[in-house]
């Protein structure tokens, strides 16, 4: 791999400890980066302390929310990129693009962008207020930067042709994966026999299974759509199924609710995820809201699991990619979703094709960005 350039990554939120995927998507990227070249990390005061990082970390940014304030730490910055010999600012996402700039414009080093997903459409799709001035702020951020990066080859073209990029300063930086190979199938049965034993359910009996950050919109819709949308569609079949669900950070209403209904298993926070991709029959992923690529389905699809999916949450991968293993079902046809559902066959284990794990493989995708950086 091409040895890369000193950067200095600028992270105004938390991050540390890495438990939702957006905070995985940073820090695997930033820690597979730190392999190849030197890197130092300035995060908002709200991350905790890291033992056994390769990489030097200040904690003394202002969340997002209070991004403004960081303005008095813009000659700090400035000491700690001339004092750590860096070539490139990274910022991650838009919201404190501004800062950024200023540091090109002070320092006369290049800046690289790096968003998860298209922020403006994001917020247009969960309807706040003032999504258009932000639309007009995120072009001017992407425009002043040297190197765009975006997290499909979609949102990559959309952003160019919405706010005038130069396609030679734009690339793409995916959720990548750690998992290099798809369980065996061995392992495969053996932790989907645990779930059905742990739980008391008949070998026939379909699993699925769906995890998020469950105050996230996105997510909090499609517990929605799963109540009540998707429960008396798939009742209708008269087949023995469950739906598990996990996550974080889920209002109390909402874990009640979850816990009365019997074709639910509800397991809050889990420590070993892998165990229900693994064990699970399929993963569902009943999304209509928000943009950039769901870092659930790329899991789900690195454990060798079929995903059912809606159209707009597996808008960011090709389909050579993931083969048959991803079923894009039309966004609210919900007959629909629920009949792939039933169609799942539990003896029938297929595979996640290897260009799969090629092009989301982390290391790939690092190599790909430091080449990015030394245009």
């Amino acid at each position: 791999m091409a040895k890369g350039p000193n950067v200095l990554g600028i992270v105004a939120f938390k991050v540390f400890p890495a438990q939702m995927g957006g905070q995985q998507h940073v820090v695997n990227y930033y820690n597979e980066l730190a392999l190849h070249c030197k890197l130092v990390l300035v995060v908002s005061k709200d991350n905790e302390k890291q033992a056994d990082i390769p990489y030097t970390i200040y904690r003394f940014l202002f969340n997002h929310w209070n991004s403004i304030f960081n303005l008095i730490y813009l000659f700090r910055l400035k000491s700690i990129i001339k004092k750590e010999q860096i070539d490139v600012i990274m910022i991650d996402h838009s919201y404190v693009g501004w800062m950024g700039i200023l540091l090109r414009y002070i320092t006369q080093k290049k800046l690289a962008i790096k968003s998860a997903n298209i922020e403006a459409l994001r917020f247009k799709d969960m309807q706040r207020i003032g999504w258009q001035l932000y639309d007009q702020y995120e072009g001017w951020v992407h425009r002043n930067a040297d190197m765009s990066f975006f997290i499909t080859e979609n949102e990559k073209d959309i952003a160019i042709n919405r706010w005038k990029l130069d396609p030679v300063k734009c690339d793409t930086i995916t959720y990548g994966s750690t998992t290099k190979r798809q369980p065996s199938i061995s392992d495969r049965n053996q932790a989907r026999i645990a779930l059905l034993k742990e739980h008391g359910l008949t070998e026939e009996t379909k699993l699925f299974f769906f995890n998020g950050t469950l105050d996230y919109l996105p997510n909090t819709d499609a517990l929605y759509i799963i109540v009540q949308e998707l429960l008396l569609r798939l009742d209708q079949f008269q087949l023995p199924y469950k739906i598990f669900i996990a996550g974080n950070r889920i209002s109390s209403d909402w874990e009640k609710l979850l816990l009365s209904k019997s074709q639910i298993i509800f397991k809050g926070y889990v420590d070993d995820i892998n165990k229900y991709y693994k064990g699970t029959d399929c993963f569902i992923c009943p999304i209509t809201l928000g943009t950039g690529i769901k870092t659930k389905i790329v899991e789900a699809l690195a454990n060798g699991q079929q995903v059912i999916c809606c159209k707009k949450a597996g808008a960011g991968f090709n389909q050579t990619l993931v083969g048959n293993q991803l079923k894009l079902i039309e966004d609210y046809n919900w007959d629909s979703f629920a009949e792939a559902m039933m169609e799942v066959n539990p003896s029938i284990i297929k595979e996640t094709p290897p260009l799969f794990y090629a092009y989301f493989n982390w290391s790939n995708i690092v190599e790909k960005s430091i080449l990015s950086l030394q245009r």
